[in-house]
């Protein structure tokens, strides 16, 4: 059985690994999921990036937004504005509060994210392993400029109630360097055949995991394909704000910038869109393999083309 171990954000994240489990249904397949966007709201913990990845591969998802549960109300966050408790930018649903609840009960109870997450998927069953990247507290940070001084906002601020509409002037994931990975993500990068990164983004998302000291030298040191896809089409982000923290962190916004970023000393294999074939030589020149396919995520059909093809790029890799 093939062993599969993928570094996932969001919504990108999620609805690559949807394909991913039709391309290699009978794979053993491992998530580490970022929890750098995680924040406390209410009272409560929030992890959106693990629980669209839940939901998504559960059958629970808003498919329209992406995030969020189906049929969804929002009755709780009306009378809570009503209330005047904020913040009102963050719109939790009436459904998605019960996932929230259990975990902050879970947690206050002693037990560890890592465990608190396999509960709730037990109820999803996701078809794959889900483990956050840490069982510690880590938030991602943004350097704005607000009311003409410079501050430190969380990333959901930044992307929910900003739309990423102000310049980005650092990204910091910040516990990150004092934290651990969780139990079983250094023994499942260890044990895997090939690692990919989605089509996630490079900063918040995989950038953020690979900051958990342990995680990136796992990865690097698995001596297994490691293989990405460009989450960039035609130099912009397919989905997100990619361009803006890219910059913050002097990144140009293409997907040759964005291979070189991660390193060949990381990175084997690279997928960029059929209209970036241009930026195969020097992908290829930075000592990484790279390959241009489709990468638009039009379909389950199309999506599970672009699975195949990053597990094909890895056996040629390895080969």
């Amino acid at each position: 059985m093939q062993r599969i171990v993928v570094l996932a954000g969001g919504v990108g994240g999620a609805r690559f690994l949807r394909g991913l489990r039709v391309a290699a249904p009978d794979a053993d397949v491992t998530v580490i999921g970022n929890t750098g966007d995680d924040i406390h709201l209410f009272g409560l913990k929030v992890c959106p990036d693990l629980d669209t990845v839940m939901y998504t591969l559960g059958g629970g998802i808003d498919e329209a937004k992406g995030w969020g549960r189906e049929d969804e109300s929002f009755r709780v966050k009306e009378e809570l504005a009503a209330y005047g408790v904020g913040p009102g930018w963050f719109g939790l649903g009436d459904r998605d509060f019960a996932t929230h609840i259990v975990r902050t009960q879970m947690l206050g109870a002693g037990y560890p994210l890592s465990e608190v997450t396999a509960a709730l998927c037990a109820r999803w069953e996701p078809g794959v392993r889900l483990l956050p990247m840490t069982d510690d507290r880590v938030e991602t940070h943004v350097a704005v400029d607000l009311d003409g001084e410079r501050r430190a906002v969380h990333f959901q601020e930044y992307w929910v109630r900003l739309r990423a509409s102000v310049e980005a002037h650092a990204v910091v994931p910040v516990g990150a360097d004092q934290a651990k990975p969780a139990p079983g993500v250094l023994d499942a990068i260890a044990e895997a055949d090939v690692v990919l990164f989605p089509p996630s983004n490079p900063v918040v998302s995989v950038g953020t995991i690979l900051a958990v000291p342990g995680i990136r030298e796992g990865i690097a040191d698995a001596g297994v394909p490691v293989v990405g896809l460009s989450p960039l089409v035609g130099d912009a982000p397919v989905h997100g704000m990619a361009d803006k923290v890219l910059a913050a962190i002097g990144v140009e916004a293409t997907a040759a910038a964005v291979a070189r970023h991660y390193g060949s000393g990381l990175l084997d294999g690279w997928l960029v869109d059929t209209v970036d074939a241009g930026s195969v030589p020097a992908v290829e020149e930075a000592g990484i393999r790279c390959r241009a396919v489709p990468l638009m995520m039009d379909g389950p059909e199309a999506t599970a083309q672009m699975a195949r093809d990053a597990l094909a790029l890895a056996e040629e890799v390895r080969a």
